[in-house]
């Protein structure tokens, strides 16, 4: 008691720097705002973009030649880049402007969001991952970074609406209802494993993000009622990339996520084992990550594994997001445990 009345007192006399805070929270903000142009931006172009007449007039004999069909009947094409079968170098033949428009207003609030990053931890003279704000920025901002690298193709930018989306509803959400003043982090988040251990698993779920949605937008591509020649989203989805790319693109990027995820829950019993005194106590966040892993790791071996088919595993990639997004929001809010770090008052 003595000791933990101690450290309280040493965290209040850790100085905070105003200014730089009020700075992150204006960069913060404005990052956000122009999140919000580079989204209606992406909308607009994803509502001008037209196939381009080589696409759209490609031989039968070519496409048969460059696919194969997968055991529930979607076709896919080989390839060995990260995304795809050169389909995803296709240019809309309308609307380009607005994706570089998007892009670059994207590539901007990118910008501003790590200043806001940086600067909150200049202002609190500490890793800004001491609560649910600093931590959900922290994650929407790896997310960005990962979707500017893996949507980089022409094709792929229509998937950019998707993605944006969700960052915006985190952002809109941390920034208000999440929102922490900035101060010094509780004492048992004193430890040099809370950069090493919440940034690789804040990365892991950032790279969760866009392989969850490109499933989602796969499903959105293929779904298609029996006996009927198209979906009725089919409208919706002709812009998006085709089933092929959007299933490479979740599934290697799961690839990528996959491992980082696991090593940040292998540190974070480390972690646990020094704080608590045992590496796995079953607490609420330690069990829906373990339930998370789970699915993942079905999830690759259901892609990889030709009986399943991609359709099947695209629903549980799903699941797994669906876990990870519960996990951060629903377990750290709601449910009281020994990870409940949220800073809400």
């Amino acid at each position: 008691m003595i000791v933990h009345s101690l450290a309280q007192r040493v965290l209040a006399e850790v100085p905070i720097d105003e200014t730089l805070s009020s700075y992150s929270d204006t960069t913060y903000q404005t990052a956000f705002a122009l999140y919000a142009v580079a989204m209606i931006a992406a909308i607009v172009y994803y509502a001008m973009y037209r196939e381009p007449r080589s696409t759209t007039h490609m031989s039968a004999d070519v496409r048969q030649a460059e696919s194969q069909e997968a055991p529930d009947g979607t076709v896919l094409v080989r390839s060995t880049s990260l995304t795809g079968s050169g389909e995803e170098d296709k240019r809309s033949d309308r609307g380009t402007s607005w994706a570089k428009i998007s892009l670059l207003f994207t590539s901007a609030a990118f910008l501003f969001h790590a200043a806001s990053v940086l600067l909150r931890g200049l202002a609190t003279d500490r890793v800004p991952l001491g609560n649910m704000y600093e931590f959900i920025s922290f994650t929407c901002l790896l997310a960005i970074g990962t979707s500017l690298v893996v949507l980089r193709k022409p094709a792929l930018r229509t998937a950019w609406p998707f993605v944006l989306a969700p960052v915006l509803v985190l952002l809109f959400f941390g920034g208000t209802s999440l929102y922490s003043d900035a101060a010094p982090v509780v004492p048992s988040l004193r430890s040099y494993w809370l950069p090493i251990h919440v940034s690789i698993i804040g990365l892991g779920a950032a790279l969760f993000l866009p392989s969850g949605i490109a499933s989602i937008l796969y499903l959105l591509r293929t779904w298609q009622p029996k006996g009927q020649e198209q979906g009725r989203f089919a409208g919706l989805a002709r812009p998006l990339p085709g089933a092929e790319v959007l299933d490479r693109v979740a599934y290697r990027t799961a690839i990528i996520g996959f491992p980082i995820f696991s090593v940040g829950i292998i540190l974070g019993a480390v972690w646990a084992e020094g704080a608590w005194g045992r590496f796995w106590g079953w607490d609420p966040k330690e069990t829906v990550s373990f339930i998370s892993w789970v699915i993942y790791a079905g999830y690759l071996h259901a892609r990889s594994t030709s009986g399943w088919g991609p359709k099947r595993a695209a629903w549980i990639n799903i699941l797994g997001f669906a876990t990870t997004v519960f996990n951060l929001f629903f377990i750290n809010i709601v449910v009281s445990g020994l990870h409940s770090y949220a800073g809400l008052n």
